[in-house]
């Protein structure tokens, strides 16, 4: 399978915090959401791959192109989406349009205008006047109107309440259904993640835990609640992680099939990406 974009051993240092050695590919038709808690290293990874920010090693390849060689062509293919990056916020729709238009030869107008009614965005109203819930949608409507083949979010819908979420993700879904475009999605809502995210990438203190597919997280993952008894039974090597809780051990384990087989239990919960990920950060080994 063709992939839109190949990061291999990024690393990022900074005193008290380190990216270190970042590996993983994004796949066309594909969405990967990318998950952690705050300051565990999502929103720098995106920025040293996008040279936003200087890497100190690695080598990041979009479209097949080397990025530090090509940024100027791959840049008009790509659309970014940060909290911190955008354009004046005394500029209105209107104006951003005409900017576009002259920025981007792929922009659409029309797709453009289209975006703002659906999301009911005032064009001629300063984006400062926005909350933030609108700055987001106008910055989504922006990006996806010049027609990116790789769209790159860091947490798009926060603030957003959940009917404007909801049009969002399904815009997400459309935006790759032709199997051409993919999107890579940083969030701390995890349930939008198990909406529409394909695979989850999942960092930790600057280093990647896992990168699986969401339904193997889902239907092969399972949370096993039980006492301490049953928990003393249970050998270190069948679980990932557990955490100990005021009456009882709710133990992470990998395959829950194998699980239930080997020790005869009955019920082993089905978690949220959120379980799997607070217990990998909370629970001990």
């Amino acid at each position: 399978m063709e992939n839109l974009l190949e990061v291999k051993n990024l690393c990022k240092k900074y005193i008290g915090f380190e990216l270190k050695n970042i590996n993983f590919s994004i796949p066309k038709g594909m969405i990967i959401g990318l998950i952690g808690e705050n300051g565990a290293g999502k929103t720098t990874t995106i920025k040293a791959m996008l040279n936003i920010i200087n890497k100190d090693e690695g080598e990041v390849k979009i479209f097949d192109l080397d990025l530090h060689q090509n940024e100027k062509q791959i840049k008009q293919d790509i659309a970014v989406v940060l909290d911190d990056s955008f354009l004046s916020e005394y500029l209105n729709p209107k104006s951003i349009n005409k900017i576009m238009k002259n920025f981007y030869p792929s922009w659409d107008e029309k797709l453009y205008l289209k975006y703002l009614e659906k999301f009911n965005l005032p064009i001629n109203k300063i984006s400062k006047e926005f909350s933030n819930g609108m700055k987001m949608k106008l910055k989504i409507a922006t990006a996806l109107s010049h027609k990116p083949k790789l769209l790159i979010l860091d947490e798009p819908t926060s603030g957003l309440d959940p009917v404007a979420r909801n049009d969002i993700l399904d815009i997400f879904q459309e935006f790759i259904e032709d199997g051409e475009h993919s999107i890579l999605l940083s969030s701390h809502i995890t349930s939008d993640l198990e909406h529409i995210a394909d695979y989850i990438i999942f960092i930790n203190n600057g280093e990647i835990i896992f990168k699986k597919s969401k339904d193997e997280l889902i239907e092969n993952f399972g949370i096993v609640r039980c006492d301490e008894k049953d928990f003393k039974s249970f050998k270190k090597n069948d679980y990932i992680k557990y955490k100990k809780n005021k009456y009882e051990y709710d133990v992470l384990v990998e395959n829950k099939a194998d699980f239930k087989r080997k020790y005869s239990i009955s019920v082993i919960d089905k978690p949220t990406i959120e379980d799997i990920m607070l217990i990998y950060i909370k629970g001990e080994k």
